[in-house]
């Protein structure tokens, strides 16, 4: 390791550049449904908790007669079955 390091000509932000379609925001969840679906994502062996809510949340949006309830329930369903349990 160098004593010191040159940073003059670094750039601060994301090491990869967002996706055109992804919107960064700034959102507050109860821990408990963040955790819920941080422990699915781990469960499954991997991926993004993020993605899983978007995916919940675009699955209401289709299904707006059901309820939020009952969405969610089919999502945790079907990741279950997914995951070999």
């Amino acid at each position: 390791m160098k004593a010191k390091y040159d940073f003059n000509k670094g750039k601060r932000g994301a090491v990869l550049p967002p996706s055109g379609e992804k919107v960064r925001i700034t959102i507050r969840l109860d821990s408990d449904i963040i955790h819920w679906f941080r422990s699915k994502v781990e469960n499954q062996g991997g991926g993004s908790y993020q993605t899983m809510i978007n995916d919940a949340l675009r699955a209401h949006m289709e299904h707006q007669d059901q309820s939020l309830e009952e969405v969610l329930r089919r999502v945790v369903r079907e990741e279950l079955r997914t995951t070999n349990l």
